[in-house]
């Protein structure tokens, strides 16, 4: 959880007891999914942490045993057996949680774009009832299958996946009688989205972007300040496309090529922010082949050394 968490033990537990956890993760390619046992503890989603790193995916928890309480701009949710919640990663929270085990969807942010029900709404959500319900029974099938899943399945799992949740979703706004509003995460939806549509282009800037979202360049800054600012924002969105084009083994483009083609205009740049954004150069990208990151599940015995971090699979969520 480091990567995105800050966690502290309960305040009466000594720092010898340790935090005995156990965690279980499983990459379908633009969807992580965790199991999860952990002792009573706290959690932040810190605006250090957003600002380290420009993480803005969806994580959607579904408790086994345990309750939470989680805090976001004076919005408490309350987890518990039985209820679906959602996470936006991109914007800061803070919680606590007893004993409990859990399984937990980490899902890339375009994964669930046309949901529009959770574009322009509260930033965490608790879902509950009979959509919820048949929801939880499709996740308790899908995670008895996980060790079982084949390569060629996981595209298709995603999406299925991606359905049953989008549905939920959708069915518990219009039950609420929730409208869409022009909210903080509509708008950093919007921002996205065109910053994505146009990565190539030398006039992506914070003043060609606040006049196309028309909204003021304070306003901008306001926006990408816990991802580091606007400029940075742009720059990882950069870094991510072209790890992506890198990772597949059917692009055959000179990396100086990619480098252009998400708006880099200096190669000796390019391989600089790259080194610094992942740990390693554009052209040791190119040899992993995309093997190391995606759709990929890993035996518990491989060593560490040779499997992928968690930090790896969730900083190159689809892409």
């Amino acid at each position: 959880m480091n990567p995105l968490l800050d966690v502290r033990l309960p305040d009466n537990t000594s720092v010898e007891a340790g935090f005995p956890a156990d965690h279980s993760a499983w990459n379908l390619g633009s969807m992580l999914i965790v199991q999860q046992t952990t002792p009573a503890h706290s959690y932040a989603r810190s605006a250090n942490k957003l600002r380290g790193k420009a993480i803005d995916h969806w994580h959607l928890v579904v408790l086994r045993t345990g309750l939470t309480w989680t805090e976001c701009d004076g919005h408490v949710s309350e987890g518990a057996p039985g209820r679906v919640e959602l996470r936006s990663l991109g914007y800061p929270f803070r919680g606590r949680t007893t004993s409990s085990q859990s399984l937990s969807f980490y899902m890339c942010r375009d994964l669930l774009d046309d949901a529009s029900a959770i574009n322009d709404t509260r930033i965490i959500r608790t879902f509950h009832g009979n959509y919820t319900n048949l929801l939880i029974d499709y996740f308790d099938s899908m995670e008895a299958r996980l060790p079982s899943l084949r390569a060629a399945d996981l595209s298709k799992v995603v999406r299925a996946t991606r359905d049953m949740i989008a549905t939920c979703v959708s069915s518990s706004a219009e039950h609420s009688g929730a409208t869409e509003v022009k909210s903080h995460l509509g708008l950093m939806q919007r921002l996205r989205r065109l910053v994505q549509h146009r990565l190539s282009s030398t006039e992506l800037t914070p003043d060609s972007l606040s006049k196309e979202l028309g909204i003021s360049r304070t306003r901008l800054y306001q926006l990408l300040e816990p991802s580091g600012g606007v400029l940075h924002y742009i720059q990882r969105r950069r870094l991510l496309s072209a790890h992506a084009m890198l990772s597949n083994p059917a692009n055959r483009q000179q990396i100086v090529e990619i480098a252009t083609d998400v708006g880099f205009v200096s190669a000796a740049h390019f391989s600089k922010a790259f080194s610094r954004e992942f740990g390693y150069s554009p052209r040791e990208a190119r040899n992993l082949g995309g093997s190391r990151h995606f759709g990929a599940m890993y035996p518990p015995t491989q060593t560490a050394a040779s499997a992928p971090s968690f930090e790896d699979w969730i900083n190159l969520l689809g892409h």
